[in-house]
């Protein structure tokens, strides 16, 4: 059965907004007939919905769409209006139900308001990141990434760090070969490094002594071929090893030894999926040591061999776009 994806529509919307996960969701993959996502746009009140663009979009499915749905995408939000209570609650036992909650652009306003995120950190707009901040001071607001994935909540920044978070989306749910064929079809770099500071108008001053836990995700993603261990991690932003542990799951959600994990197993991924280096050469350059440890991890997490996500997902050196 097709994934379902609801999409939120409300009052007031972009329609590119709302276009950004429908385009990157129904595009066809490989010229095959069947599509392994069903998008279904919903309203909190179905019918006819003014957008911003001096046209009204009729919407046929109501927030009951999100009881059924495997990922709910709220791609946008006034954030000048508390979402409705009703949206808020459908959003929250969608969640607990296990669905995957993705706020895209303002649309991490309303999966802040849901209590989603408390603790944790979200990417939204650059210029309403301090107004976000305020209203939810449990959040951490990033102004300065693309999208950040928590897996069970996403957020992103502006329009187009939208399309680079739903292909993202694609990539984790369908590898890197499909990823890229859907950016070629719509145009874009199947992923963009980088980050919305570039597009914030003012200079934006670094928070006095920088952030630890910033600094020692940047160490340790230059370092990931390399044994990790969590006193020198610690030791290399001056932190002990406690105050590390605890600052780095108030952080992020999730302990370090298991963050460095998903970095590796990422790694290894787009090694398999873009590269001939022989298992071996992949387990090394991915930070596990010998093709043993790489396959344990691998059927831990993805019920596969890295052989087999290789026959799988293997997709060819991008031709330029």
């Amino acid at each position: 059965m097709a994934h379902v994806v609801a999409v939120v529509a409300f009052e007031g919307i972009s329609p590119f907004h709302l276009a950004v996960p429908s385009a990157v969701f129904t595009a066809r993959y490989g010229g095959a007939p069947g599509r392994p996502y069903e998008v279904v746009v919903c309203a909190p009140t179905p019918g006819r919905v003014p957008t911003a663009a001096g046209y009204d979009l009729h919407v046929e499915h109501g927030l009951d769409v999100l009881a059924r749905a495997d990922t709910v995408v709220l791609p946008s939000w006034d954030a000048h209006r508390e979402p409705p209570t009703a949206l808020l609650d459908a959003v929250r036992s969608a969640h607990a139900r296990g669905a995957r909650v993705v706020g895209l652009c303002l649309g991490a306003f309303v999966v802040a308001a849901a209590g989603l995120v408390d603790g944790r950190e979200v990417a939204t707009h650059w210029h309403a990141a301090a107004e976000l901040a305020r209203r939810h001071p449990t959040v951490r607001v990033r102004a300065d990434v693309l999208w950040s994935d928590h897996g069970d909540v996403l957020t992103s920044a502006g329009v187009a760090a939208a399309l680079d978070c739903c292909l993202h989306v694609v990539r984790t749910d369908l590898g890197a070969r499909v990823a890229t064929e859907v950016a070629r079809s719509l145009v874009l770099a199947p992923h963009r490094d980088g980050s919305q500071a570039q597009f914030i108008p003012a200079p934006v001053a670094p928070a006095p002594g920088g952030d630890p836990v910033d600094d020692a995700i940047a160490w340790a993603q230059t370092r990931l071929d390399e044994p990790v261990d969590l006193d020198t991690w610690a030791g290399a932003v001056h932190l002990s090893r406690r105050t590390f542990t605890r600052q780095f799951r108030a952080r992020t959600g999730t302990s370090p030894t298991r963050w460095l994990l998903h970095q590796r197993l990422t790694r290894a991924r787009v090694l398999l999926e873009t590269t001939d280096d022989p298992i071996e050469t992949v387990a090394r350059r991915a930070g596990f040591g010998s093709t043993a440890t790489l396959r344990q991890h691998f059927a831990d997490r993805f019920r596969t061999s890295p052989h087999q996500h290789r026959a799988m997902f293997r997709t060819e050196p991008a031709a330029s776009l």
